[in-house]
């Protein structure tokens, strides 16, 4: 086979200073040790991971700090995306050696060409609002940065999913202005995925000649009702990840992998042929 690469994508760690419960419930910063013992324990190991946005609870200088220390044991480089629970300069200021999160003044907004896929994040997020949008001033940077390479595969990424779920109490919460965004990814063929995070749960719908995907939660997930009525609610169904497996033969191909351990993995042959 020819070269390949891997990208882990984990989303809505929501992390609480000093390991406080979220909700007064959900152990989030537990949740995400353990999420960073499972990729690092991946074989192959991703090359690299992404991490989609509400990176904290309440964008406090004190959440960012034990977001750090958490991440510090992950084996891998790791890139940051701002969500609707996030808040920039406290974000920039907690990892100053991530250069790219200043490669625009205003906006977390970067790219990463170091690699057989590009990578590029966007900052989706409305200060103070759960909403998110993307002025004219970020979608032209995206414009400007897709075409500067018009045949490299590349990965958009953002934390505001730019479609309706059908989970009412979320999507008055989405990227508002996805046509908008749906206008420049369609002019760009070179985009193999749009991922993002928000929605806490495996989701896919086709988007501007592409496929969106958005990712579970490390720790809790958005109730699945579809019941516009229905109230904001949790549940603590598996935590998740995604894998984009991208070679040069087949492109990218997306698996979502579970973070928690079960049974297995068992053999479904032995000496005699397959198991009776």
């Amino acid at each position: 086979m020819s070269r390949q690469f891997i990208v882990a994508q984990i989303s809505d760690l929501h992390i609480k200073a000093g390991g406080k419960l979220s909700y007064k419930r959900v152990d989030t910063l537990r949740a995400l040790q353990h999420a960073v013992t499972r990729l690092n324990s991946l074989c192959p190991r991703p090359d690299v991971v992404v991490i989609t946005g509400d990176l904290v609870d309440f964008g406090r200088a004190e959440e960012y700090a034990t977001l750090r220390q958490a991440l510090q044991p992950l084996q891998m480089p790791f890139y940051l995306i701002a969500g609707n629970h996030d808040e920039r300069q406290a974000l920039r200021a907690a990892f100053p050696e991530h250069g790219y999160l200043h490669q625009q003044d205003r906006f977390l907004q970067w790219f990463i060409d170091d690699y057989p896929l590009r990578l590029i994040g966007l900052d989706s997020t409305v200060p103070g609002q759960p909403h998110g949008e993307l002025c004219p001033q970020r979608l032209a940077w995206l414009e400007n940065t897709l075409a500067a390479a018009p045949t490299k595969p590349t990965l958009v990424m953002l934390h505001h999913p730019p479609f309706i779920s059908g989970i009412g109490h979320m999507d008055v919460q989405r990227l508002f202005n996805s046509e908008q965004l749906a206008t420049v990814i369609r002019r760009h063929p070179q985009v193999e995925r749009v991922l993002c995070g928000h929605l806490h749960r495996s989701i896919q719908q086709r988007f501007a000649g592409t496929l969106v995907c958005c990712c579970p939660g490390t720790s809790h997930q958005v109730a699945l009702d579809i019941d516009p009525q229905a109230p904001s609610r949790f549940v603590m169904e598996p935590p998740a990840y995604l894998l984009h497996w991208w070679t040069e033969e087949q492109a990218l191909i997306t698996h979502t992998g579970m973070l928690d351990e079960y049974e297995g993995p068992y053999p479904f042959f032995d000496a005699h042929g397959l198991i009776d």
